[in-house]
């Protein structure tokens, strides 16, 4: 089902090509009486590099569409394609990059170590090409490009929350994923580091022009960020509405003192209240 026109930072330089689609998509958990309907009749494009928000109240679902997507979970009812490809025919090593809310790093390795690793497991593994000092190039480009510049030989202990979470986004980015899953990655930060990355992620989003979708309880962050907002009802999740956000690039604290910020929030708002 289309839900809407496809719409860019440069919207006549994008391939209008569906990145994700669900079709159909249901999905329970358990059986008998103990059976939870988390997901009901999800029909939903996402175009291939747009950066796309789900929204709704805890336990709809939001989580199980990406988990479904990142082959964590399989659809009970449906089918969901990934660059036109059901994903339960293929292999997508490589092909997703998934970020946490809480970073996933090992205490015992530095900053590069840790952003390297995907890339040592799937090339001892031989799921992506290239060899390593590729990867070591590409982890100092990484590092820089969130601003972690000289800390590469620090450990986890030694960052802050928000710099964890950028070396999980390095982390994700290293071995070129052409999609990024975030499930509520800013939602454990204080207010202004969530604002600060934020607009880092736009700006990795713009380098990179990966498709990414984006897992939120903040409305006014789903908003911030995206193409569109999807909005889920409460369980069993259906999409109640799929929210155009036609504000123009790229996006800063200005943004949110435009009137036109302020309706779409509201718009987003009007469910929840």
């Amino acid at each position: 089902m289309e839900t809407n026109q496809n719409r860019s930072r440069d919207p006549a330089e994008r391939e209008p090509t569906h990145a994700v689609s669900y079709e159909g998509v249901s999905k329970q958990f358990g059986d008998g009486d103990e059976t939870v309907v988390a997901l009901e009749d999800i029909d939903l494009d996402i175009n291939s590099q747009e950066f796309v928000s789900i929204v709704g109240p805890s336990g709809c679902g939001k989580s199980t569409l990406l988990n479904i997507v990142a082959g964590l979970h399989e659809p009970t009812t449906g089918s969901v394609e990934f660059a036109g490809t059901d994903i339960t025919e293929t292999d997508l090593t490589g092909e997703i990059g998934f970020i946490f809310q809480s970073p996933v790093l090992l205490d015992w390795r530095t900053v590069e170590k840790n952003v390297l690793l995907p890339a040592e497991i799937m090339l001892k593994n031989g799921d992506i090409g290239e060899d390593m000092d590729y990867y070591r190039e590409r982890t100092e480009e990484l590092i820089s490009l969130v601003g972690l510049d000289g800390f590469g030989d620090s450990y986890p202990r030694e960052l802050s929350g928000g710099m964890q979470q950028r070396v999980s986004i390095c982390q994700s980015l290293v071995y070129n994923p052409s999609i990024l899953l975030m499930d509520e990655p800013f939602g454990a930060l204080d207010a202004l580091t969530k604002d600060k990355l934020n607009i880092e992620l736009l700006d990795i989003w713009r380098r990179t022009e990966k498709t990414i979708l984006f897992v939120t309880h903040d409305l006014d962050e789903a908003v911030f960020l995206s193409d569109r907002v999807v909005v889920l009802s409460e369980r069993p999740g259906r999409i109640q509405d799929v929210i155009d956000v036609d504000l123009e690039r790229p996006r800063n604290e200005e943004t949110k003192q435009t009137e036109q910020y302020h309706e779409l929030v509201n718009d987003v708002y009007q469910y929840f209240r």
